[in-house]
């Protein structure tokens, strides 16, 4: 029995997609190869060749049969070069030009001249201008020129006839190449200018990304891992503080979870619009020292001066500055404790985020290289052209010093 092609289930039916697709790779293959400036280039040589040789047939205009045909050949069939070596295609054309008028041919001598003698002058100095960089366009041209001047000048025509040879063939098309060329470099200085801010937006973004997961992981994570050994040494003796601690990490899980999806949110499709809870900002630092203080540190806040209103991204950096220093205290110091103070000082927001830490203790790393959590907090302060100072206290423990310009 025969499967119909209209049946969702038939074998034919199940073939048509792949049909299509062929048939469109086919097209688009067919087309490239239609397209390609070297199979264009060859049919432009080979039309201008029949043309010429058509019209070098026996008769008055050809008196001298084998100088016309052979300087008809060289003055058509190089330009099937005339991309890639536009100036040794000038080069040819203006060689042939003057040796068929000073051996006696009529390329350009006839009443009118030869239309393709003429195309194929206007096609050569136009691809000379069009694609050949500046040096070697004007040499061309100036070999073109006494190339043209020379057959001019051997034909003793009249100076009219002079000029207008010349700017018919050599000038006109010439300064229309460069024209050409002059806006397709700029059309491609553009794409690649276009490119290149792209490239810088999408690293800006990506490192904003960066430090917005480094910061959400690190204070979560962080968290997450104290309550969670404080959990497993208490669950014996003292089960009812160690759901308290199961339940701190579940609520710590699910916010860093939130702010994961909203760090990332810059990459969601646009048509996956999903509502995101706002971005965290100083009036969320009470809730950030109590976080600490449940993870083990002692804070103290101090505030300092008439809180004003911040702009969106000091709001945001400043907030990250302060929870990543928390951070580090809690998993370079461990439980101690830690002071933070909060300037509001004219027009700039300075904070201070210092801990007791162990006297003597050197913690990870360098002052001023340390891990991806102080490179954060230098990026986010350096993008608002703000100051960041970061070091070991001579009594133990480390500060963070960070002034933050509240105008653009």
């Amino acid at each position: 029995m025969l499967a119909r092609e209209d049946d969702p289930s038939s074998p034919a039916r199940a073939r048509t997609p792949w049909r299509r697709a062929a048939t469109v790779g086919r097209v688009a293959r067919l087309r490239s190869l239609l397209l390609d400036p070297r199979l264009l280039d060859g049919l432009l040589a080979l039309v201008l060749t029949v043309a010429l040789l058509r019209r070098l047939g026996p008769g008055e205009d050809a008196d001298d049969t084998l100088v016309n045909v052979v300087g008809g050949l060289f003055l058509t069939l190089p330009l099937a070069a005339r991309r890639r070596a536009p100036l040794a295609v000038t080069c040819t054309f203006a060689a042939t030009a003057a040796l068929n008028a000073i051996l006696g041919g009529d390329l350009f001598a006839g009443e009118p001249p030869l239309p393709a003698s003429l195309i194929a002058g206007a096609v050569t100095f136009y691809s000379l201008g069009a694609h050949a960089e500046e040096r070697r366009a004007v040499v061309g041209a100036a070999v073109g020129l006494a190339g043209v001047w020379t057959a001019v000048i051997a034909t003793d025509v009249d100076l009219q006839s002079f000029l207008f040879s010349t700017g018919l063939i050599v000038a006109t098309p010439w300064l229309v190449g460069r024209s050409t060329r002059a806006r397709a470099l700029r059309r491609t200085l553009l794409e690649r200018e276009q490119r290149q801010r792209e490239q810088v937006a999408v690293g800006e973004e990506r490192a904003r990304i960066a430090r917005e997961l480094h910061d959400v992981t690190a204070h979560s994570v962080g968290i997450m891992v104290v309550h969670a050994q404080g959990a497993r040494r208490i669950l014996d003796r003292d089960p009812e503080r160690a759901r308290e601690a199961l339940e701190t990490i579940e609520r710590t899980g699910q916010t860093a979870l939130e702010e994961m999806r909203r760090a990332l949110g810059v990459l969601r499709k646009p048509e996956a619009d999903v509502p995101l809870a706002p971005e965290p900002g100083m009036d969320d630092l009470g809730a950030l020292v109590e976080q600490a203080r449940q993870g083990g540190l002692t804070v103290e806040l101090v505030t300092e001066g008439t809180p004003a209103p911040l702009p969106a991204d000091v709001d945001r950096s400043a907030y990250r500055i302060i929870q990543e220093a928390l951070t580090n205290t809690r998993k370079h110091a461990g439980p101690v404790r830690a002071r933070v103070s909060v300037r509001y000082v004219g027009e700039a927001l300075e904070l201070e985020i210092s801990d007791d830490g162990v006297p003597g203790r050197v913690r990870n790393g360098v002052p001023g290289d340390g891990g991806h959590g102080l490179v954060g907090m230098r990026e986010r302060v350096a993008l608002y052209g703000g100051d960041l100072h970061a070091d070991h206290r001579p009594e133990g423990g480390f500060v963070v010093r960070a002034s933050l310009p509240l105008a653009p």
